[in-house]
Formats: C-alpha cells, sequence, structure tokens
C-alpha cells in the first residue's frame, strides 16, 4: 500500500464508522433497528446521490479492494455469531408450528418469486438464467432471525409466546433458506473450473456435526468454567476462518463455513466462554466491520436512473416479497390454531429481511445470479419490509402488547398457541 492508499483507508474507514452510528442512532430515535440507519449511511456513500462525487473522494478506486476484504471479513463474523446464536431448542415443543409456518413463509414467497423472475429475466436476467430465476425466489424467502430477534428484545417480546414462537420460525426459515442457496450455488456451477470440489461439502458437513461438535462438547463438559482466554480466542478465531475458507474453496459461499463453525460450538456448557466470544467479536463486527460492508453494498446500489417502468418493478417486489411472505406464514399460523391476530403479527414479523437479506443478495451479485439493476431494487425491497415490520407490529397488537411479564422475569407465561410452550431465546444484539 501507498501513503496515499493508506490514509484514504484510514480517513475513509473513520466516516464510515461515524456515518454509520449517527444515521444508526437516528434510526433508533424514529423506532427503527440501527440496521436501516447503517444500510442507508452506505446508499447515501454510493453512486445514488451525488453521482458517485462523496465515494469517490472517500474510497479512490485503489481502496475498494481492502474495503471489500473487511466487508467480507465482517459478515463471515457477523454469520458465526448468527450460528452461534441458532440453537435447535427453540423449536422443541413447537416443531410442527415452527415447521409449517417457515415452510409456507419460504415455499410460496419462492414460488412466486421464480414466476417474477421469468417476467423480468429478459430486461434483468444475467449470462445464468436458470441460477437467476432461482436466485430471485431464494431472495424473496428470507428473514433475517438477528434483525426480527432485536425488534423482539426492544418491545419485550423476546420471551413472550408471540416471541418465542416467532423466534423459531426463523430460526427454522433461516436454514431452509440458506439450504437453498447453498443448493443453487452448487448446481450452478459457482465452483468455477473447480467444480469438483462441492463434492467435498456433504462429508465436510457431516464432519463439522457428527465429528468435531461431540468432540467440543466433551472438551467443554470438561471444563465448565472456561472463560475466554486469548488462546480460547485465537482457537474460535482459527475455527471460523478455516470453516470459511474451506467452503469458500470447495464452490459454497465463505458465508455457510462461517455460519456452521457458530452452529457447531456447544451450547450445553461453556456459557461463558459464549458470552465472552459474542461479545467481543459482536462489538468488533457491528461498529467496523459490518459498517464497511453496508459502503461496499452501498456503491453497488445505484437509483440515480431509476424511471417510472424501474418503480413499477419495484413495486412488483415489493408485493411479492411481502405478499407472498406474509400469505404462507399468516394461513400456516391460522392453521395451526393460532389467533388471527396473534398470526398476522407473526407473518409481519416474518417479513423483517435486514441484513441477511443485503447478504444474500450481494452473494448473488458476487456469483453473478443478479445483475447490478435489480440487485439495486432488492435492496430498496429489504428495507421496506424491514422499516415496516416496527410500525405494523404496533398497530396490528395495539399500544399494549400483550407479552407475558417484563422481558427480564425469565418466564413465558402461558402459550398463545394451543399445544405449545413458551421458552427462551438468544440474540445477536451488537450486531444489528
Amino acid at each position: 500500500m501507498t501513503t496515499d492508499q493508506t490514509s484514504s483507508l484510514l480517513l475513509g474507514l473513520a466516516a464510515v464508522v461515524l456515518l454509520a452510528r449517527v444515521l444508526g442512532a437516528l434510526a433508533r430515535c424514529l423506532g427503527q433497528p440501527a440496521v436501516i440507519g447503517e444500510v442507508l449511511a452506505g446508499i447515501v456513500l454510493g453512486p445514488t446521490f451525488f453521482h458517485g462525487a462523496v465515494s469517490g473522494a472517500l474510497f479512490p478506486a485503489g481502496v475498494r479492494p481492502l474495503l471489500g476484504a473487511l466487508a467480507a471479513l465482517g459478515v463471515a463474523v457477523f454469520m458465526f455469531l448468527v450460528g452461534l446464536d441458532w440453537d435447535v431448542a427453540l423449536v422443541r415443543g413447537r416443531g410442527r408450528l415452527a415447521a409449517s409456518v417457515s415452510f409456507c413463509s419460504v415455499v410460496l414467497p419462492f414460488g412466486l418469486g421464480v414466476l417474477l423472475a421469468l417476467c423480468l429475466v429478459d430486461g434483468y436476467g444475467t449470462g445464468d438464467r436458470t441460477a437467476f430465476v432461482l436466485f430471485v425466489g431464494i431472495a424473496m424467502s428470507i428473514t433475517a432471525f438477528p434483525v426480527l430477534a432485536r425488534i423482539l428484545t426492544d418491545r419485550g417480546m423476546a420471551r413472550s409466546p408471540l416471541g418465542v414462537v416467532a423466534l423459531a420460525c426463523a430460526s427454522v426459515d433461516d436454514v431452509l433458506a440458506w439450504s437453498l442457496l447453498a443448493g443453487v450455488v452448487a448446481v450452478s456451477g459457482g465452483a468455477g473450473p473447480g467444480q469438483w470440489r462441492i463434492l467435498l461439502a456433504v462429508p465436510y458437513l457431516l464432519g463439522m456435526l457428527f465429528v468435531l461438535r461431540p468432540l467440543l462438547r466433551r472438551f467443554v463438559a470438561r471444563r465448565p468454567a472456561l472463560t475466554l482466554s486469548p488462546a480460547a480466542f485465537a482457537a474460535v478465531l482459527v475455527g471460523l476462518l478455516l470453516s470459511a475458507g474451506v467452503t469458500e474453496w470447495v464452490g459454497l459461499h465463505y458465508i455457510f463455513g462461517a455460519f456452521l463453525f457458530g452452529v457447531v460450538l456447544p451450547r450445553g456448557g461453556g456459557e461463558r466462554l459464549r458470552a465472552g466470544v459474542r461479545e467481543r467479536l459482536g462489538e468488533v463486527s457491528g461498529v467496523l466491520l459490518l459498517p464497511v460492508f453496508f459502503v461496499v453494498a452501498g456503491l453497488q446500489v445505484d437509483l440515480s436512473g431509476l424511471d417510472a417502468g424501474g418503480l413499477g418493478v419495484l413495486g412488483l417486489v415489493v408485493l411479492v416479497a411481502v405478499g407472498g411472505k406474509f400469505t404462507g406464514a399468516f394461513a400456516a399460523a391460522r392453521l395451526n390454531g393460532m389467533p388471527v391476530r396473534e398470526s398476522a403479527a407473526l407473518a409481519t414479523l416474518m417479513n423483517t429481511r435486514g441484513l441477511t437479506e443485503l447478504i444474500v443478495l450481494n452473494a448473488g451479485l458476487q456469483l453473478g445470479f443478479l445483475g447490478p439493476g435489480l440487485y439495486s431494487l432488492m435492496v430498496v425491497m429489504a428495507v421496506v419490509t424491514t422499516v415496516m415490520a416496527g410500525p405494523l407490529l404496533s398497530w396490528i397488537l395495539g399500544r399494549a402488547v400483550d407479552a407475558a411479564g417484563p422481558a427480564d422475569d425469565g418466564r413465558a407465561g402461558e402459550s398463545a398457541v394451543p399445544g405449545h410452550a413458551a421458552g427462551s431465546a438468544s440474540t445477536v444484539g451488537t450486531a444489528v
């Protein structure tokens, strides 16, 4: 790096952190998750405003590859934290409800997204038409578990019957959506010349789940007071980076490896270790690395040339995304005996997309599944669906949300869903 590149990078990063904090705080003042303000910070710095003059001054061409590397690291850490907080215990006692709501809220928007992609493929399609169509369907199916958890926590609903059910459904939804995306990446030749490597993905997954995970459980069980020493923190970082690197090498995106390593870390015992990992990585990721990701994503969003036709396509994208997700989740919840109001609230929460959607869209852009034009419109859709979740939830449930007591009382109360007991949930706090 030259002296000019170094100074440009450092000054640009300072501007990114400052703008993200200011707009994130403003978003919170307006009752929105901080991630909304941080996403808007990325778009403001992009080519949509002032023809890219701001981004050109802050981030010259020679600095942008370095930003991309920092953004990739931020996404890997974030996905690891999502995996770390993903807990199958959320689904216990409510498996049928979580499975049916998640299935319907993935399959219906996926199908509608495929139909929409078939209509848009001539104007917005990429070289691989099949991958484009499938990817648009997946992008319509995403629910952001971390942002949903943050919304529930901020409202004191994380331990309410509705909140626990929403977290359970979102966790299953995440697994379904990531599995679909992994499948599309695998069958579309995302691995490039070494496509044979994709055959290693299945044994790697099995080894992580059925070899490494039991070994880690035994190791932690023998050390119940294990804390996050420098050596332990280094071991976690090495495992995270190795897992992400392996999945990237075999032909899947690195986000899958990062998420998987978070999943395999033990849940029982070692709570102090997991809390320490979450705190240290969460702060670095949330304050520095993720804002850099938002800038990198925003630099590729260009709405300056949006015309009436583009607005029409944007309206269709939002309609399909919201309508498909809401209808699928609402219908499944009602069939499982949930009251109308709670079913509508659950369907609204499942429409939260946030940062997870941006990660998926950015991966699709990198892999060539999505072109810049539709990418920009779908980023707007991700922002719109996340912004509307809070106000809609307040409107549906009313001012006095009937959560089961204070958020810190440790009890969930009587379940609003017949046959399903409420439980507890983890959140990815600092990341959103």
